[in-house]
């Protein structure tokens, strides 16, 4: 044990009559504790927030986006030949959007209708695998139908469907502005479907607005015959769809375009890094009240130990001596805390996740607490509350060290 480690160990068994101060470290331990235990559970539960939201997006979205300048296009099957002889592309799928009206016996509301292939298109529909989704937009025979006439089948949000009032079954008509000019004016295109099925994304703004139906339902009913409005393509790992992106544009150029779930989604997580960052920042105000605390316990620890330091000074310590000395309990105090707040706030965010006893109000598109655990997220909490802790140290530490023993011996 060196020197400077064994003054400051001492220094930290307060006597009794140096209670106050004793309180004070305490408090400081407490309150670093506290704020790092706040910061761990809080990050742990954004990136919880962030992963989930991601997961239930890319249930619905591909990874990437092949788009055209000119909007809808045509020989998409020389385009998905081309991707799919590349290697880091899992899956591909023709996708058509279409706007339109549905139309239930009971209500109407307006639609995004998505004209998909059911044998590529899988990875489009949360909780739907290829078999349940061929199935379900497949031709099909209306429960309430006597007529034994078979409708294609179409996939509703399941907002969706509550909004129009209609179950498994049910016929709807989908009207597209895109119809046709008659000698009465122009008349929008009109279909009828059956509810095969419905989804449900867990996210509101999907649930209610989104309708799936077979690729070539939506070219008919859009009047765009052997064209799509873009191609979704799969990758294996999310994260680099930024250099795919950028290989992909060697293969194919100028009309096409790319899109990934990063850009289109950009606003969404933009908001919540930003509320991440600032949670963060304000949750470092309870370390840095800690620290003033820590600092407070060392000034006075300096004016109470006045003697000991003018001994020391006289028996040969130097300044950098009488500064460790300081900076090393105060560091010790810091260390504690750190160790305490990392160790109960990993404690507690194993707990919420494994027993989900948090339950949430529908408002939310969670219904338990997520929470994921992101080391890195706690290695950057720990060592921000270290740093903030040094240089708490600092000046009553240099207070300390610039202390004249003379001065102190003869007024101590």
């Amino acid at each position: 044990m060196t020197f400077e480690l064994f003054i400051a160990g001492k220094y930290l068994k307060a006597k009794r009559k140096e209670g106050f101060i004793s309180l004070i470290t305490f408090l400081s331990v407490a309150g670093v504790a506290v704020g790092v235990m706040a910061l761990v559970i809080v990050i742990a539960v954004m990136s919880g927030a962030e992963t989930d939201f991601r997961k239930r997006i890319l249930g619905l979205e591909p990874h990437l986006l092949v788009m055209n300048y000119s909007g809808k296009f045509e020989g998409y099957n020389d385009v998905l030949s081309k991707l799919e002889k590349n290697d880091t592309i899992k899956g591909a799928a023709p996708i058509l959007f279409v706007q339109a009206m549905i139309r239930s016996s009971r209500s109407f509301s307006g639609v995004m209708v998505r004209g998909i292939d059911p044998g590529k298109g899988f990875s489009l529909v949360k909780g739907f695998d290829s078999g349940r989704l061929q199935h379900a937009l497949e031709k099909q025979i209306p429960t309430n139908d006597m007529s034994g006439i078979s409708m294609p089948g179409i996939i509703l949000g399941k907002e969706l469907a509550n909004t129009i009032g209609v179950i498994k079954g049910d016929k709807v008509i989908l009207m597209s502005p895109n119809g046709f000019i008659s000698p009465m004016g122009h008349i929008p295109s009109m279909k009828r479907f059956v509810i095969s099925d419905t989804f449900d994304s867990g996210m509101y703004e999907y649930d209610s607005a989104l309708a799936y139906v077979h690729l070539n339902e939506a070219q008919s009913l859009s009047s765009a015959q052997g064209k799509v409005s873009a191609i979704g393509l799969w990758i294996e790992d999310v994260f680099d769809v930024v250099p795919t992106k950028d290989s992909l544009k060697e293969i194919l150029s100028y009309p096409f375009y790319f899109r990934d779930w990063m850009e289109i989604n950009k606003s969404l997580f933009s908001a919540l890094k930003l509320e991440k960052t600032a949670m963060f920042i304000i949750l470092t105000l309870i370390i840095l009240v800690a620290a003033f605390n820590i600092a407070s316990a060392l000034i006075m620890m300096v004016m109470e130990k006045t003697k000991d330091i003018a001994v020391l000074k006289a028996m040969g310590a130097t300044n950098k001596t009488i500064r460790k000395i300081f900076i090393i309990k105060g560091m010790v105090i810091g260390l504690i805390g750190t160790l305490i707040g990392t160790l109960s706030g990993v404690f507690i965010c194993y707990f919420l996740k494994k027993y989900d006893f948090i339950q949430l109000p529908d408002a939310y598109p969670f219904s338990t607490l997520p929470v994921q655990l992101e080391y890195l997220d706690v290695l950057i909490i720990s060592l921000s509350a270290i740093i903030i802790c040094f240089f708490s140290t600092l000046y009553p530490a240099h207070k300390a060290a610039k202390m004249d023993p003379v001065e102190a011996l003869r007024y101590g």
